[in-house]
């Protein structure tokens, strides 16, 4: 099968205020966006990757969702391969709070780096990144994600490619200094149905675990008195869940 299975530690660092740690273990899939993995039928339920899930949402394909936003760019990959590292849908449900996709050219030389961001409010920003040869990239905040922090500052990435082990780093920083750290690492597995139904049966309905992890958190640092900052401008994307 042509994909990877990660198995992983999501970690935040809130500073300001006050320091406020979060962990979550999960995995993520990596996959070829020309060949998503397509499992035995009585699996399919544990892993779909769906067009609409991503970008705007009305591209027939992954990678014609993909090419659409490069070309608002002016970026042509040429047919060259993509990598996408992400959530899939599970039972029908899927919350993809960052989604990237390593892009090449037809001869492989890196061209680019887009990380996909969706929020709990169903909104969805992508953001074109020319990482250093570090993979490090760096880009103005955009798009409201933490009801807890104002569309402002700018985001640090090193974004490397994952191989053996995926070791990705999200750093914002504010005018007063680093507001939040957030790492994901992970260990590199191959995609067998042992495997799958391995980590199914740990993580139980894993997409729908992060959002309500994530919403757990929000409301135990709303309960702390952290004020929420309004939001500007939703960014909403077509419904996700069937």
């Amino acid at each position: 099968m042509n994909a990877a299975l990660y198995t992983c530690t999501i970690r935040h660092v809130r500073t300001t205020p006050w320091r406020y740690v979060l962990r979550h273990r999960t995995y993520l899939w990596l996959i070829d966006l020309d060949r998503p993995p397509r499992l035995p039928l009585l699996l399919r339920s544990l892993a779909r990757f769906d067009a609409r899930d991503h970008f705007t949402g009305d591209a027939p394909t992954l990678r014609a969702g993909l090419d659409a936003f490069l070309a608002g760019y002016g970026v042509d990959l040429e047919g060259g391969p993509v990598v996408m590292l992400t959530h899939a849908r599970v039972f029908g449900y899927v919350f993809n709070p960052l989604t990237l996709y390593w892009c090449h050219g037809p001869d492989g030389d890196p061209r680019c780096v887009v990380a996909e961001v969706h929020n709990t409010y169903g909104g969805r920003h992508s953001y074109l990144l020319y990482p250093d040869g570090a993979g490090t990239a760096r880009a103005d905040k955009e798009f409201y994600v933490s009801p807890f922090f104002p569309v402002d500052g700018r985001y640090r990435m090193r974004l490397p490619r994952p191989g053996p082990r995926l070791d990705l780093a999200l750093h914002l920083d504010r005018e007063d200094g680093r507001a939040l750290t957030a790492t994901v690492r992970g260990i590199r597995r191959a995609v067998t149905v042992p495997g799958l139904l391995r980590l199914a049966l740990r993580h139980p309905c894993s997409t729908l675990a992060v959002s309500a992890a994530i919403r757990f958190h929000g409301i135990r640092l709303y309960l702390r008195g952290l004020p929420v900052q309004p939001r500007t401008d939703d960014h909403r994307a077509p419904e996700n869940v069937t």
